[in-house]
């Protein structure tokens, strides 16, 4: 990344392990009607997604972007792709994008740090201009 870049993206850190969607839906059955509900794990995750989330809430970006992800996961078994769909939708409850389909670009790093695992993450809108 150019240092041009770097300087022009604002960085927000969200601290707690990223669940991922894939394993945390259960069946629910309401009046003989199966559905798919979320579990309470990936619940606790979007809500607290949603109070840590400071810059980006409510920007209601709405137009083509580019997301920038690193995420530290506490262990090997967690996978980045399924960690990027979650943290993909909570933008979106927190209000930062309007929309994850306009995600057209997305450079994502995995690390491990079992005591703090967390997130960092900045959003460039495409019609947004570099200066250099």
């Amino acid at each position: 990344m150019s240092k041009q870049l770097d300087d022009a993206l604002i960085w927000e850190t969200i601290y707690g392990q990223v669940i991922g969607k894939a394993n945390n839906y259960t069946i629910g059955n309401n009046g003989g009607l199966r559905h798919i509900i979320k579990n309470d794990r990936i619940r606790q995750y979007e809500r607290s997604f949603i109070q840590q989330c400071r810059i980006y809430k409510d920007r209601h970006i709405n137009s083509r972007f580019t997301l920038y992800i690193n995420v530290w996961q506490s262990s090997q078994r967690y996978d980045l792709d399924n960690s990027v769909k979650s943290i993909l939708d909570c933008l979106q409850y927190a209000g930062a994008i309007t929309n994850d389909s306009l995600c057209v670009s997305l450079i994502a790093n995995k690390y491990i740090d079992r005591a703090n695992p967390r997130i960092t993450f900045a959003i460039f809108p495409e019609d947004k201009e570099l200066t250099f």
